[in-house]
């Protein structure tokens, strides 16, 4: 089996580009920093810097909404990869494949989701509070179907 659940925030906008053709689809490459479980007494909190890679719906949302600090969790799985760089040499990758993502947070719980700098997108709408359910609305502004369940 292979099953990844991760929780972070965006280290930076997410890169999403287009393949070229009749059935043209978005991919979106970003980077998540996941807050590691345990620290060392006197430690600061650390965090990994997990790559990650997203196709098609969730991608769109990802160029829709997909801002540095925005904190959001993954659903996916691992995949490894290896290719030849222009010296010659052999690259391996690891990446998570990102098959569900949600909204982590609302941007009231201490959330920085909009980023000021960046592409000239438009900001991240605002997601409006938690309903006291421990669950979080959706955030106004979303008018076509979100691409997780």
């Amino acid at each position: 089996m292979n099953k990844v659940i991760l929780m972070g925030r965006l280290t930076r906008d997410a890169e999403v580009r287009y393949s070229q053709g009749d059935n043209s689809s978005a991919h979106a490459r970003f980077n998540l920093a996941v807050d590691r479980r345990f620290k060392r007494d006197g430690d600061e909190q650390t965090a990994d810097f997990i790559s990650c890679v997203a196709f098609g719906k969730i991608a769109e949302f990802l160029e829709r909404f997909g801002r540095k600090g925005t904190k959001f969790v993954l659903e996916g799985h691992i995949q490894t990869g290896s290719y030849t760089n222009k010296d010659g040499q052999r690259v391996y990758t690891t990446d998570v494949i990102a098959e569900q993502m949600e909204f982590a947070e609302s941007k009231g719980n201490g959330g920085n989701n909009n980023s000021n700098g960046g592409s000239g997108s438009a900001p991240a709408p605002t997601p409006t509070g938690n309903v006291g359910d421990g669950f979080m609305n959706i955030p106004d502004g979303i008018d076509e179907e979100l691409p997780f369940n």
